[in-house]
């Protein structure tokens, strides 16, 4: 058989319409797949939301405090960005590595095997999400209620029972 004839792995997943199949050899494969629907603008949201996140809200008040000075709180926030986009450089040249779906689960699958993969993603599943959801939760709240309370922080009872509120939907 040659080469020419052989289907690659990526191929294996097209469906052949009936006027296809009647010029192919070989019948279509009953496989469903997920079609990339990710374009350019897509790719830049999600990393863009990925590296901000609800931290940008949080943390300039840490980083002023912190650094002491504006100059300073520049520096820090310029060289972290730096960081995080050299971070979604390398989460990208993965991504074009690696063209199975299923992003952090399939990295690790390909690299350290099925139990560190399921591990990583029950870890992501049962511990991950919810405490970022509750963050953002937490982090929302306190904004809402803030110009509330001008004086002083709200009370954490107030800023807990929004955040539920939130997150219950």
């Amino acid at each position: 058989m040659s080469d020419s004839g052989a289907k690659s792995p990526q191929n294996e997943s097209i469906q052949l319409t009936p006027k296809d199949a009647q010029n192919e050899k070989t019948p279509a494969t009953d496989v469903i797949c997920l079609k990339p629907k990710m374009n350019l603008l897509n790719g830049i949201t999600v990393i863009v939301g990925s590296i901000i996140g609800s931290g940008i809200f949080v943390s300039p008040k840490g980083v002023s405090a912190g650094t002491g000075s504006v100059g300073l709180s520049l520096v820090v926030w310029i060289s972290s960005g730096i960081f995080s986009m050299v971070g979604a450089y390398c989460y990208a040249e993965l991504g074009c590595m690696i063209t199975k779906t299923g992003a952090d689960y399939a990295y690790i699958m390909e690299s350290f095997g099925p139990f560190v993969a399921f591990l990583r993603l029950w870890v992501e599943c049962m511990i991950v999400r919810p405490c970022s959801q509750a963050i953002v939760a937490l982090t929302f709240s306190f904004y809402v209620l803030r110009p509330m309370y001008p004086d002083c922080d709200p009370p954490d009872t107030a800023i807990r029972f929004l955040a539920c509120i939130c997150i219950c939907k």
